[in-house]
């Protein structure tokens, strides 16, 4: 891999000149460029997960301040249109072609999208972005633990990403509540994460992301894998559609010093347990 993409996959500062909400990333699961819609930038979220490279004190999620729709539409749009200029900075420089393609506009950021009050107002701003700029190949994407998605207000602008060429990316990194507790430290019950899933791949397919590590340097264990299996086996059964599995581990500064990657071949393994229940898995090591 070349050096200067190796180095944007590692580096994903979610901050832009003197920008507040939007920023650019090189993505490796998006295979391109995205630019990154962020309404929490104060951190709140409704995980802790070990391995997430926001660092947080607790748990406990932030105050955000209410987020300024005017600024952030302005933003995108600049970024947007002077996106082929990136490629003459710091950090982007020497990026190949192939991954300069602007793949998506994406709800991530320092903590939960749908935390915010304002994500379904700044769902139909990044539409008319995307509308405006002729984007039609580019995706709206939700990055989502998945804690949010049966909230009314969610549900309603989740319609809306529908009808953009949307696709939510939703967190399952556990089989089990006790290893859910170790690894994303959430306020709510792996059972929940679980019905909000079901009730948004009934509606569109859509991809589940899951983080595999070690924890004080020891893999998932074998009965953990089998469980998460299940818990994927389970979705499909009740009518989950299922477009993507990516299964992927560390690759930046995690908050926590014992958390640590996994190796390609681990990750491999993993998927050869997922495959089998018919759908498609991309491996990010």
């Amino acid at each position: 891999m070349l050096e200067p993409l190796k180095n944007a996959f590692a580096s994903h500062p979610r901050r832009w000149r003197e920008f507040r909400y939007v920023y650019p990333v090189i993505s490796r699961r998006s295979q391109g460029l995205s630019i990154g819609i962020n309404l929490c930038p104060s951190g709140s979220c409704s995980f802790h997960c070990t391995y997430c490279s926001v660092e947080r004190e607790s748990g406990e999620p932030a105050a955000e301040a209410p987020v300024d729709l005017a600024q952030l539409e302005a933003e995108l749009r600049h970024l947007v249109a002077t996106r082929a200029q990136l490629f003459d900075e710091p950090g982007f420089r020497g990026i190949p072609p192939a991954f300069q393609r602007l793949n998506d506009l994406a709800f991530s950021g320092d903590g939960e999208p749908t935390l915010s009050p304002a994500f379904p107002a700044a769902v139909n701003v990044a539409a008319a972005v995307r509308h405006d700029y002729g984007l039609a190949d580019v995706k709206l994407v939700l990055i989502t633990n998945a804690s949010g998605l049966a909230q009314p207000a969610v549900v309603a602008a989740l319609r809306v990403l529908d009808q953009h060429n949307g696709e939510i990316w939703a967190k399952l990194d556990a089989g089990t509540e006790e290893y859910f507790r170790q690894v994303n430290r959430a306020g709510l019950s792996l059972q929940q994460i679980i019905d909000n899933l079901l009730a948004a791949a009934r509606v569109r397919p859509i991809v589940l992301q899951s983080m595999f590590l070690r924890l004080h340097g020891q893999p998932p264990p074998p009965p953990e894998i089998a469980a998460y299996v299940e818990r994927v086996r389970g979705l499909l059964a009740g009518g989950a559609r299922i477009a993507l599995v990516q299964l992927y581990t560390v690759a930046r500064h995690a908050a926590e010093a014992f958390v640590d990657p996994l190796s390609a071949v681990e990750l491999g393994r993993i998927a050869d347990t997922v495959r089998p229940l018919g759908v498609p898995v991309a491996v990010f090591p």
